[in-house]
């Protein structure tokens, strides 16, 4: 009971749900924050686990005047999308610091992942025009070199990291000016008001672009990059895979198709069957969207593809646009889920009976984080609202929060 009622007031505090709430019918692989706020409005995150071990990872991080959210799918196991998780953040705003190093005088901490990030330079840097395409795309190739230094390390004694990857998206607003950027098939969607004869409609408009070669206009780029090629794409299993191994063309990590010398390697060759590579097959050259903020932008849906493999963008948006904030992004899940069962014939309730591990055969881990965008003005005094700062990251696996279903097992 004691450790009961120190979780309450955390709970109180951070907006933290675990496994779908109480009773004997929770989902124990689902967590949800039903609502917190930001500079610019609310958001709602939601995860569900699938996989033995979850494979998607997440992180919203606030300021008064800006907002960042991180959502990676990792696959072929977990570590490159939690590496990202802790790594991608700090390079971008590592990246302003120089910006602001003369302006210390009211700085500002917060511990976000096991990471210290120094708000105030991303406050002073946002301002100063500091965020930008370069500054995130730098941020990414950073973060690729370093997960590639980390293989490299660690190579010897754990080969198949070479072979783990993580699509990678991002999205952050500062000056009332909206960035998106991605590697893979997570995908932003905005939630915008219609026009003309659909002017009390709630339109759908992706900002991203999915780097799936099930996508015909990037297979045909990534077969005119390999002429030399015939089989640089290949129909197998029901999908298109470059190699016959992945469907996503770019990636943070997947080192072994980047790299030619680590197929070679007879490190490697111990743990996979040897690729012949004449040149790189991926990239980690993220596809960047800037965008002023407008009056009919409503919201935002950041989400790996576990959700849009069920849902199509502008479902996602009715959902949405017509139910209560709170709670929204695990709606969107729940939703998501209850389509896969569909498919087999069977209810979110059977779905919810399954252990992970065995429940990847019916869907993916899903992520889902909504923004909503209230207030477009970042020169108003609501930018430095007393709930603006903060950081929400979602739990490295889920199931090791709810093993026996109960809170005090949080903190045991």
């Amino acid at each position: 009971m004691m450790l009961r009622s120190c979780y309450r007031p955390l709970e109180r505090c951070f907006g933290l749900r675990c496994c779908g709430g109480g009773g004997g019918g929770r989902d124990k692989l689902l967590w949800h924050t039903d609502l917190k706020s930001h500079a610019f409005g609310d958001y709602s995150i939601a995860v569900a686990q699938a996989n033995s071990s979850l494979e998607d990872q997440s992180q919203v991080f606030t300021s008064p005047s800006a907002i960042y959210v991180g959502v990676y799918d990792g696959h072929g196991g977990p570590e490159a999308s939690r590496f990202v998780n802790k790594h991608l953040f700090p390079y971008m705003q590592s990246s302003e610091f120089e910006v602001c190093e003369t302006n210390l005088a009211t700085e500002s901490w917060i511990l976000c992942n096991g990471v210290v990030l120094f708000v105030q330079f991303v406050e002073f840097a946002t301002e100063q025009g500091g965020l930008s395409a370069d500054v995130i795309r730098k941020a990414f190739s950073a973060t690729e070199e370093e997960f590639l230094r980390l293989v490299k390390q660690s190579l010897l004694a754990r080969p198949q990291i070479a072979s783990v990857g993580s699509c990678c998206l991002v999205g952050a607003i500062a000056n009332d000016v909206l960035y998106v950027a991605n590697l893979g098939d997570s995908r932003a969607v905005l939630g915008r008001q219609g026009s003309g004869s659909k002017k009390n409609l709630v339109v759908a408009e992706r900002l991203s672009t999915d780097h799936n070669v099930g996508v015909e206009e990037v297979r045909k780029e990534v077969e005119a990059l390999h002429p030399d090629d015939s089989h640089i794409v290949v129909y197998t299993r029901g999908v298109w895979r470059i190699k016959g191994i992945i469907q996503v063309s770019r990636s943070i990590g997947d080192v072994y198709l980047k790299k030619p010398e680590f197929i070679r390697d007879p490190i490697f060759q111990q743990f996979g069957n040897p690729i012949p590579l004449k040149r790189p097959v991926m990239t980690a050259e993220p596809s960047i969207v800037t965008r002023e903020l407008r009056p009919q932008d409503l919201f935002l849906i950041f989400a790996s593809d576990g959700l849009w493999e069920q849902l199509s963008d502008q479902v996602a948006v009715e959902i949405v646009s017509k139910n209560p904030r709170a709670g929204i992004a695990k709606r969107l899940v729940r939703t998501a889920i209850q389509e896969a069962a569909k498919k087999r014939e069977m209810r979110y309730a059977d779905i919810k009976k399954i252990d992970k591990g065995i429940r990847r055969h019916f869907h993916d881990d899903i992520t889902v984080v909504v923004v909503f965008l209230d207030h477009h003005d970042s020169s108003s005094k609501r930018r430095f609202k007393q709930h603006s700062l903060g950081c929400t990251t979602s739990p490295v696996d889920i199931y090791s929060l709810s093993a026996d279903g109960s809170e005090e097992d949080l903190y045991s």
